[in-house]
């Protein structure tokens, strides 16, 4: 019997400021309840964005990072030393709207356990950490708080007004807390800067069902962006964010000297601006790039320019690309390589802490820059390009190393330890 399945039934709230769309926090969150419902247990979620069913979902629009209110507040607080009062009583009133909409979920769902993903984490929304913090106390329910990127890591926290609260809430020490990393770097920083000890628990995916990835070049999608069957469709699949290194992308596009190469990038931009998105629009113009946004990257609303892309996922997009870009500079796991080994797709990915740390001693074959695009990269992407055969080779070797290690089987034998810990065997 696995671990997940060894204790009774529990209602399982997630918590976090969004869980829509395609960002690595809201995909991780869904993997977990799906190895959790898969155990019997049944799962709820509360944010201030979400794309679940109502009648298991609770909408906090106040808990969203991107509300003018929350904003306000960020603006006021980092990249300054100093607090006004006003903007501590302001972060006080939206904490006690949060922690009483949190009250209000736990009883609605009866609720046995939390999955707080990044909230207490990353302060981009302050008034929640604090909310969950307290609320986690007076009621001593059992939690886990799902760590992805902490805010020593962005330079951008790192002057601020509110030293206090971080040190309260992001992350809390409360015994009712098991917190979970997704590499070795943040357990250890963990431990250094908050003296908490952790789990780790990869990014997964479930590499014992491989996709069903065969797909017409005609398909409405490829046409839909300009695409023809000769057409190579080199996919940057991350959100429009300068540490994703997108530059790098447009480079390897550049030095292919191949007109049937298109770069795509499949997100959006705003959840950090939009002057990156233009750049890169500007970079490929000027290099003579043919780069293509699956959404628009600037803040005039407008419709998708076909109906495909009103319910296009990621995972529709990944089986029509010929190669993956992956150049991030930082990143706290990988979502997108790990998608790609799972797509069977080859990709090029820089040398970024955690995959040089975890990942790269697994012995993946990729192909790799270590901060800048080499003509060696280059030659190795346009062989793999011309070449079935080695396209083959690599992908299959990478599905096989993945699926050994981060397919499902860890994150359900290791969030089964986590509930055990909380509940026993048969409680």
């Amino acid at each position: 019997m696995s671990p997940i399945s060894q204790t009774t039934s529990k209602n399982i709230g997630f918590v976090a400021t969004r869980f829509a769309g395609t960002d690595g926090v809201s995909l991780e969150a869904a993997k977990w309840a799906e190895v959790l419902s898969e155990g019997g247990h049944r799962c709820f979620w509360l944010a201030g964005e979400l794309d679940k069913p109502p009648e298991i979902s609770e909408l906090v629009p106040e808990a969203h990072f991107q509300t003018t209110r929350n904003q306000d507040i960020s603006r006021a607080v980092f990249g300054h030393k100093a607090r006004p009062p006003a903007v501590t009583d302001a972060i006080h009133d939206l904490r006690h709207v949060l922690r009483k909409r949190l009250h209000n979920f736990i009883r609605r769902f009866d609720l046995d356990m939390l999955i707080v993903q990044n909230a207490l984490t990353i302060p981009m929304q302050i008034p929640l950490g604090l909310a969950l913090s307290e609320v986690i106390a007076e009621t001593m329910i059992p939690t886990i708080a799902h760590h992805h990127d902490f805010y020593w890591e962005r330079v951008r926290f790192s002057l601020n007004a509110v030293g206090d609260y971080l040190r309260m809430a992001f992350p809390p020490r409360l015994n009712n807390v098991e917190h979970v990393v997704i590499n070795s770097t943040a357990q250890e920083d963990l431990a250094h800067r908050k003296g908490l000890s952790s789990v780790i628990i990869p990014n997964v995916l479930d590499f014992a069902h491989p996709p069903n990835s065969h797909v017409s070049c005609s398909s409405t999608l490829r046409e839909s962006i300009g695409l023809g069957c000769d057409d190579i469709m080199i996919l940057q699949p991350t959100r429009v964010v300068q540490r994703k290194g997108i530059e790098h992308a447009i480079e390897l596009v550049k030095e292919l000297k191949d007109p049937r190469c298109k770069l795509v990038i499949s997100h959006a931009a705003g959840d950090e601006g939009y002057d990156y998105a233009e750049w890169l629009q500007e970079d490929a113009r000027k290099r003579g790039v043919d780069l293509r946004f699956l959404e628009a990257p600037t803040t005039q609303a407008s419709p998708p320019a076909h109906e495909v892309f009103r319910h296009l996922s990621l995972w529709d997009i990944y089986p029509h690309s010929d190669f993956i870009t992956y150049p991030s500079l930082y990143e706290g796991f990988g979502n997108a390589f790990l998608e790609a080994v799972y797509f069977k797709k080859p990709l090029l990915i820089n040398r970024y802490a955690t995959f040089v740390k975890d990942i790269e001693p697994q012995g993946f074959d990729l192909v790799v820059m270590d901060g800048y695009l080499t003509g060696q990269n280059v030659r190795a992407v346009r062989a793999i390009l011309d070449s079935p055969e080695r396209r083959d080779a690599m992908v299959n070797h990478n599905y096989h190393v993945a699926m050994r290690h981060y397919s499902y089987g860890i994150l359900r034998e290791r969030l089964g330890s986590l509930m055990l810990n909380f509940f026993g065997i048969g409680n």
